[in-house]
């Protein structure tokens, strides 16, 4: 089984479109949205929900009252003030516990907390496994990587060849979950300043981890110059461009109609995708049935 994670330095270059693509050209594989915090792969694939599951993220403490005799100890050792009047604020609290452990009556106990809902599901083009994180929750990361672990189950229990995961913006800890581990990333940029910025900054990650990469350069005529300066740094870096795509009103329109760009149109930037496909598919080709 291999796994393939696209990325990007930055939201909005095109990798769900890329990927939405991808879930089109490939053979046999399981489907995996790693952004939780802003999923919108399922805009494109339109997936039919088989099981959805609450995630629980985080602990956060509870006060029994009848327990608490209003010591004053946890508003104490409450470095962040998140305990008033012996009632606790969920905004300010952090969960780290330590007024559980300082508590002499046992009054306060942690519990899991919800933090959004992960679901499997069927679309045109096979299973798919997303997430939805709730406003301003945090361990995302711990939802990308049970995401993951579900794709790879599916992928397990249906001698699927292939994980596609669309992965989060950025190179912070979502990132780090979604490409640990994975057989190949393909980042997708832009030919602007901070496009070029966040691709060196995401392939410093990819490289850090282990993990080969691959480039894709979205809209590259919107700006030639700067994608000769990407494509310039990826060959002083040994990392191969394996598709520029020029700026095309069609995928917006194939967005639109709630398809991937290789169902709705059969022109320039279809034809460069579907190379593009082929030179990542002979990278990722052992293990890969035909």
């Amino acid at each position: 089984m291999k796994q393939l994670t696209v990325i990007s330095g930055k939201g909005g270059t095109g990798k769900t479109t890329i990927t939405a693509a991808f879930a089109a050209l490939a053979q046999n594989h399981v489907m995996a949205d790693g952004d939780v915090d802003a999923a919108d792969l399922h805009l494109i694939l339109t997936p039919h929900i088989k099981r959805g599951e609450e995630f629980y993220g985080g602990r956060t403490p509870s006060l029994d009252k009848d327990k608490c005799d209003e010591c004053g100890i946890c508003m104490e050792v409450c470095r962040f003030e998140a305990i008033h009047d012996f009632a606790i604020d969920s905004i300010s609290c952090e969960g780290c516990g330590l007024c559980m452990h300082a508590c002499p009556n046992e009054a306060i106990k942690m519990e899991g907390k919800f933090s959004g809902h992960w679901f499997i599901s069927d679309t045109r083009f096979g299973p798919m496994v997303h997430a939805r994180l709730g406003i301003a929750e945090e361990n995302s990361g711990k939802l990308v990587t049970l995401v993951r672990q579900q794709a790879r189950l599916i992928a397990e229990d249906e001698n699927k060849d292939l994980i596609i995961i669309d992965g989060p913006p950025g190179i912070g800890c979502p990132v780090i979950a979604v490409i640990t581990g994975v057989d190949l990333v393909l980042a997708v940029t832009e030919p602007t300043l901070s496009g070029i910025h966040d691709l060196e900054r995401v392939l410093e990650v990819a490289k850090h981890f282990n993990v080969p990469a691959m480039v894709c350069i979205n809209k590259c005529d919107i700006n030639p110059e700067n994608a000769r300066k990407i494509e310039d740094y990826c060959q002083d870096k040994n990392i191969a461009v394996v598709g520029n795509i020029p700026y095309d009103p069609v995928v917006t329109r194939a967005m639109v109609e709630g398809q991937s760009v290789v169902e709705y149109d059969s022109g320039i930037v279809t034809e460069i995708i579907k190379k593009m496909w082929e030179r990542i598919r002979a990278k990722l080709q052992d293990g890969l049935k035909e």
